[in-house]
């Protein structure tokens, strides 16, 4: 069977790095723009008292994903009664203390609930430094010494989000630009951000729509298209100009809200059947592997197939050596095969996933989210490789949650189910794996001993 690309063959354009360099760097959300990982150099098992080699306290608290660029992880956290305060944090990779911390305050403060994203969007760095977005709109520069270069403001340069949920698209880049979507109940939009300056160079105004998913950007032959799955459609844009340049609004139910497309001339889509569920029959329907230029119609972009079992919910599928994978909040992992489309196996893991699973040489890592991450072998046949807790539930990590009471019942069940720690995300590069919760980071290393937190 021939292989398909995994998420993380994609490249950054305009970034002038070698592989041997980018195997020390996690350039963004879903490590785009990462070459492959050496597969010997990832440790398969470890404990919350064996090769952890740190862990270390963070203020505030935050669901993006880390980022590393050689020796430095960036995370963000927001902290205040009001997210009032934006945190741009950077540790050293190789021992976990703080190289430096730099806040800035919130140009739109809303009400720190358990309920509305906190610091979800993941930042994007490059050579120069690490370009931060938060939910409120605001973004912001910064250097690799921590020096801020510039912020600007989406919510003022055209209106503040009115999402009750909050924002998490995390932006992507090319060599000059970040683009982030925003996709809102108010003005929603896919907007061109220079990174020298925080200028706008251009933006496309798109239909309001409530969603989560983040764009990507996707090589197809010798040119480039940003590609967004976002509440009801699929829609390709250039890079350089925002023009639109093909859209498909055949998803059922407008369902695709969360998972972000992947992948290299194809786009591997998810419906998710969003925050309660609702809409999982219909998400169903729009499972499957999309054609950016389906040759079976001509060029037309559409699907090459779908498949009605996998139930999606916030992490987005991967294809690695040629088989797509799935996980919902339930833990249960729905491997597909990546040509046809055939299930090939459903079965259940330990825990519930929300990070998105990582595909490295003969393993797939799926980071559970209470703080288990299950290994299995690739390939047709379910086989559990390795089950490895990052902390015991009488020994749980800091976790800043929110103390404010909620007004409603269903906001009290909400404060209850995200009380404890919950495992977001995580970047990989040659022989480390650093996992986030909401305040706490942690980084796996092969046969390297426990060390105490740092703050």
């Amino acid at each position: 069977m021939k292989h398909l690309p995994t998420i993380f063959a994609l490249v950054v354009v305009g970034l002038t790095i070698t592989a041997a360099e980018a195997q020390q760097h996690w350039p963004g959300f879903l490590g785009a723009g990462h070459t492959p990982i050496a597969e010997d150099s990832i440790p398969v098992t470890w404990s919350s008292t064996e090769n952890v080699a740190w862990k270390t306290v963070t203020p505030g608290y935050g669901q993006s994903s880390p980022v590393i660029w050689n020796d430095h992880v960036y995370l963000t956290s927001v902290a205040g009664a009001n997210k009032e305060t934006l945190h741009v944090v950077c540790c050293s990779l190789t021992s976990g203390k703080v190289l430096w911390d730099k806040s800035v305050p919130s140009t739109y403060p809303e009400k720190n609930s358990v309920y509305i994203s906190r610091a979800a969007p993941t930042p994007v760095v490059d050579h120069e430094g690490v370009y931060a977005y938060f939910e409120s709109g605001d973004v912001v520069a910064l250097s690799h010494a921590g020096d801020l270069r510039w912020t600007m403001s989406l919510s003022g340069r055209h209106g503040p989000p009115k999402n009750k949920f909050g924002l998490s698209a995390s932006p992507t880049q090319l060599a000059d630009r970040l683009i982030i979507l925003m996709d809102d109940e108010g003005p929603s939009y896919l907007t061109a951000i220079a990174k020298k300056d925080g200028s706008e160079l251009w933006r496309t105004d798109r239909t309001a729509r409530m969603s989560w998913s983040s764009p990507m950007l996707i090589t197809t032959g010798e040119s480039q298209q940003i590609v967004c799955s976002s509440g009801g459609s699929i829609d390709g844009y250039d890079p350089k100009t925002g023009k639109q340049i093909w859209t498909f609004t055949e998803v059922a139910g407008n369902s695709n809200t969360s998972p972000t497309p992947v992948a290299d001339g194809t786009v591997l889509i998810a419906a998710s059947p969003g925050r309660d569920g609702k809409n999982s029959q219909l998400a169903r329907q729009s499972n499957g592997m999309f054609d950016i230029a389906n040759k079976k119609e001509g060029g037309k972009p559409g699907f090459r197939w779908t498949n009605a079992t996998p139930t999606p919910s916030w992490g987005s599928p991967i294809v690695h050596r040629g088989l797509a994978y799935w996980v919902n909040r339930s833990g249960v992992v729905y491997c597909l095969n990546g040509e046809t489309g055939e299930s090939v196996y459903t079965e259940r893991i330990k825990q519930s996933c929300w990070a998105t699973p990582v595909g490295i040489g003969n393993r797939i890592y799926f980071f559970g989210k209470a703080g288990m991450t299950t290994v299995l072998a690739s390939g047709n046949e379910f086989q559990v490789v390795a089950q490895n807790r990052l902390w015991e539930d009488d020994a749980p990590p800091v976790n800043n949650v929110p103390t404010a009471p909620e007004t409603t019942e269903e906001r009290r069940v909400s404060a209850a189910m995200f009380s404890n720690p919950i495992v977001y995300g995580v970047a990989i590069v040659d022989g480390r794996i650093v996992l986030r919760t909401g305040s706490t980071v942690f980084c796996i290393h092969s046969n390297k001993p426990a060390a105490a937190n740092t703050k």
